[in-house]
């Protein structure tokens, strides 16, 4: 892999990964506006969706023809349920248990779930198997994940 590719692959994956508790903190505060969170993730689906589909339709990506699509295992269909449990369990959990928790412990589950993914190879993910160094590296980020909970949980609200 090219350096080059290397930098647009880190840089795409930690904006990913800096939006993830922006949104959850913007759709939990529209749930608590609205005093819906089920609404609240509605409305954020919605969004998401419109901007999905304005994506593939500025790109010229919608030419999936349904001999393509009949291929795809309904698993894979069903990816999209993934993302409204987690839009809808954020949504709610947010403001009640705080984003900070609340995204922490998606990312240990996060951590958990890819590093299994990737061992096993799951999914069509490539296979990368957890060796002695990269389990080492697991223990320290979900003990870096627990710190950090440890942490908030003893932090005193600023006035």
């Amino acid at each position: 892999m090219s350096a080059p590719t290397l930098a647009f692959y880190i840089a795409l994956s930690t904006t990913g990964g800096i939006l993830i508790p922006i949104m959850a903190a913007l759709s939990g505060a529209l749930g608590r506006t609205l005093d819906n969170p089920w609404t609240a993730a509605a409305i954020v689906s919605v969004g998401a969706t419109a901007l999905v589909v304005a994506f593939t339709l500025a790109t010229g990506s919608m030419n999936v023809s349904w001999e393509a699509l009949k291929q795809a295992r309904p698993l894979q269909l069903l990816a999209g349920v993934g993302f409204a449990f987690y839009l809808l369990s954020i949504t709610w959990v947010g403001p009640r248990f705080g984003i900070g928790n609340a995204v922490m412990f998606v990312l240990g589950g996060q951590i958990i779930s890819s590093a299994l993914i990737d061992h096993f190879g799951l999914f069509g993910a490539p296979h990368k198997p957890i060796d002695a160094l990269r389990a080492t590296g697991l223990v320290i980020m979900a003990v870096g994940i627990a710190i950090a909970q440890i942490a908030a949980s003893n932090a005193r609200p600023s006035a």
